[in-house]
């Protein structure tokens, strides 16, 4: 109440002590329960006779815990304490009562008095209480006592546990069960306790288990604590992916994408200086760190106790630990906020690609990419018109349909060194077209070799046959380089053939070794299948393959590996598959396959191999001599488009891996330049490009 105010009578104590109680029980002092008759209900000894002298973990389970638990009260010592507590309030006792100091004084002995006359005290505090509306009364009970006055107390504890004086002595409900039945008892009360009535509670080798009955097989496995552990730590990776959350939306995030320039593209390296130069989202970063450390903390002690619960357990916890972001993946999270952003749709940007992978699958999530600018690029600023193309080009480029190309590049001087444009060099859908009606035009007349096959015979293609087109151009053909633009075989098998055959094709673009060819990835990164067609009224198929001008490449050699899909019976894995054939054997027949036609389609470039070389020994002097090479400006750029335009036509590769290098193949093989001297002239391109141009190296792999 407002304005009362708590007297503390501490020289006299409105506090008394009840006196204690000691509960004995008699029923342990008699232990044989059918000789000696003993003060138990009638029906608990109903239920004991009941049970007979072999009961069942199930029986005492039924008939005795579940009714009247597993252990007996011996010994209780009970007590209690009794406190009157009164509120006063000055200001009334000052108006309703003539001399408020006396008053207050005779209200401390009328309190006092309490506990020697409980029933006249209460009455007269109750007729003050009523008569001035000065003071109120509180009695309160701890202990046994309070539970014969309940309704004339104002507060009431617990009777047992609340009171410190309260001690309880409990044993085991064995003790007035006979002697056999005693050990049976223990036993079901271990397994209503530990197993919860589901199983047998065995212990053997210092290992106490549940031995789980059939309707309950997962006893052992305390399925409420692992769905427990198993939300905890599902809110855990919640929390993990709110801190990354709160790290995006912080001020010095946001902040920090604000500042980032828009004007043109950012690669990754420039994006991780930008980071590291930002020291309040540094400082706003390690307080991420930090915070994921002791999460991470958390989250393995949480997943130790799941394991541990779940090892008695039929299924495993399925649990995969966060894995921190590193700042790599940071620096990628900036790039998509910068360019995959767009139309309330989100992405991840691929800076090999420059392009973006929508989440949702459609791709609208992807903003303009800007154009690429810097010292070691051709582009100065991105065109206001549309971002990513260039506006203006850096010294010795001139613009051209929003990129930048060399100005001192002449492509008509290039066709006297290569024609890389022919008659022949049709658009794509008259390519196409062609290649369907494998018009002559297109055919390129090639040397089949084989050891192990010939053409119109049937033969077995279990076991591996290598052909082999070649051309020999590096001998009987100086002045020509070749292009290939499609394959194709046709394939003759007999009736009811189970085979498919499956070929494995390696070009070698300007001759050579074998292992100085590449491998026609089919179906890879975009490149073509082999296409099958049946012929009318026979067994024969075509098989082609069209790369058209996406995918056309230099050749020299062809080698062609033919295998068999099909399943080899048990009895014919022994042969050995040279030799004659036998078409009488239907066992065999139907494995028979022949070639009948293999074709190359493609065309021939004009190709001045000493006008090349001349030009590309001018270079390796200039850089044995270690001369100023860039006076030859003119050669070298020469050498930079036509190497540009061979690399060009090198296969695909997965992303992110580099590209064959076919212009060294051509030094070797076809100008005859020996290792050093292809090295010497590369890395004089190398240099001219970088230091002179401005331009990056685009890196290639080895081949030759």
């Amino acid at each position: 109440m407002i304005g009362f105010a708590q007297i503390n009578m501490q020289a006299h104590p409105p506090k008394g002590e009840f006196a204690r109680w000691k509960v004995r029980n008699t029923a342990i002092e008699r232990r044989d329960l059918i000789r000696n008759r003993v003060p138990l209900m009638p029906e608990f000894q109903r239920s004991v006779r009941s049970l007979g002298r072999r009961p069942t973990t199930q029986q005492f389970i039924d008939t005795i815990i579940k009714k009247y638990g597993t252990h007996i009260l011996i010994s209780a010592t009970l007590g209690g304490e009794e406190a009157l507590t009164m509120y006063m309030a000055k200001n009334k006792l000052d108006r309703k009562l003539a001399n408020a100091t006396q008053n207050v004084e005779a209200l401390h002995q009328l309190a006092s008095s309490y506990f020697i006359d409980r029933d006249g005290t209460m009455r007269k505090l109750h007729e003050i209480q009523i008569s001035t509306s000065a003071i109120k009364v509180t009695e309160t009970r701890t202990g046994p006592l309070g539970c014969s006055s309940y309704d004339n107390l104002d507060s009431v504890s617990s009777i047992l546990l609340q009171s410190p004086e309260s001690k309880l002595h409990l044993q085991g409900l064995q003790v007035i069960f006979p002697e056999y039945l005693k050990e049976k008892f223990v036993q079901s009360a271990l397994s209503y306790i530990m197993c919860n009535g589901e199983g047998e509670y065995v212990c053997q080798n210092n290992q106490c288990i549940c031995q789980c009955n059939e309707e309950y097989p997962q006893c052992n496995c305390p399925i409420t604590d692992v769905q427990i552990m198993e939300n905890t730590l599902l809110g855990m990776s919640e929390s993990w992916t709110t801190s990354y959350k709160d790290f995006e939306n912080s001020d010095e995030f946001k902040s920090f994408l604000k500042r980032l320039p828009s004007t043109h593209f950012l690669p990754i390296s420039s994006v991780h200086l930008l980071w590291g130069s930002d020291w309040d989202l540094q400082a706003r970063y390690r307080l991420l760190q930090s915070s994921l450390e002791i999460q991470r903390l958390k989250i393995q002690r949480t997943a130790r106790k799941l394991f541990g619960l779940s090892i008695r357990c039929h299924h495993n916890p399925n649990h995969q630990m966060p894995r921190e972001r590193s700042v790599m993946q940071w620096l990628n999270r900036v790039q998509s906020f910068l360019y995959c952003n767009e139309n309330g749709f989100w992405g991840t940007f691929l800076e090999s690609q420059r392009t973006c992978v929508c989440h949702t699958g459609v791709t609208l999530c992807q903003r303009p990419i800007p154009c690429i600018i810097g010292g070691n690029n051709s582009c100065a600023m991105c065109s206001l018109a549309n971002i990513s193309q260039c506006g203006s080009c850096n010294k010795g480029y001139k613009l051209y349909r929003g990129r930048c190309e060399p100005q001192n590049v002449d492509s008509e001087r290039s066709e006297q060194f290569i024609s890389f444009e022919t008659d022949l060099d049709f658009q794509d859908l008259e390519l196409k077209y062609l290649l369907q009606k494998m018009d002559s035009r297109l055919y390129i007349h090639t040397t089949f070799i084989s050891n192990e096959i010939r053409l119109e015979t049937f033969f077995d293609p279990r076991w591996r046959k290598r052909m082999s087109l070649t051309l020999k151009s590096n001998k009987n053909r100086m002045d020509y380089l070749h292009m290939i633009v499609g394959l194709s075989m046709k394939i003759c098998q007999m009736r009811n053939s189970s085979i498919d055959p499956m070929f494995f094709v390696y070009v070698n673009p300007f001759s050579g070794s074998h292992s100085e060819g590449w491998s026609m990835p089919f179906g890879e990164h975009g490149y073509p299948r082999w296409e099958k067609v049946r012929l009318q009224n026979s067994q024969c198929f075509n098989w082609t393959l069209l790369l058209g001008n996406r995918w056309k490449t230099f050749f020299e050699t062809v080698h062609i590996y033919l295998r068999s899909r099909a399943k080899i019976p048990t009895g014919l894995r022994n042969d050995t598959g040279q030799g004659p054939v036998d078409l009488a054997d239907p066992n065999k027949r139907q494995i028979y396959i022949k070639i009948s036609d293999i074709q190359v389609f493609g065309y021939s470039l004009r190709f001045n191999a000493d006008l090349l070389r001349s030009a590309v020994q001018q270079v390796n002097q200039s850089y044995t001599q270690g001369t100023q090479f860039y006076s030859s400006s003119s050669v070298m750029l020469l050498l930079l488009d036509i190497r540009d335009r061979i690399n060009r036509l090198a296969p695909p590769v997965a992303p992110g891996k580099p590209q064959l290098d076919l212009f060294s193949c051509m030094l070797k093989h076809r100008l005859k330049l020996n290792n050093s001297e292809m090295i010497r002239v590369n890395h004089a391109l190398d240099m001219y490009n970088t230091e002179i141009l401005k331009q990056s190296d685009h890196l290639t792999a080895k081949l030759c």
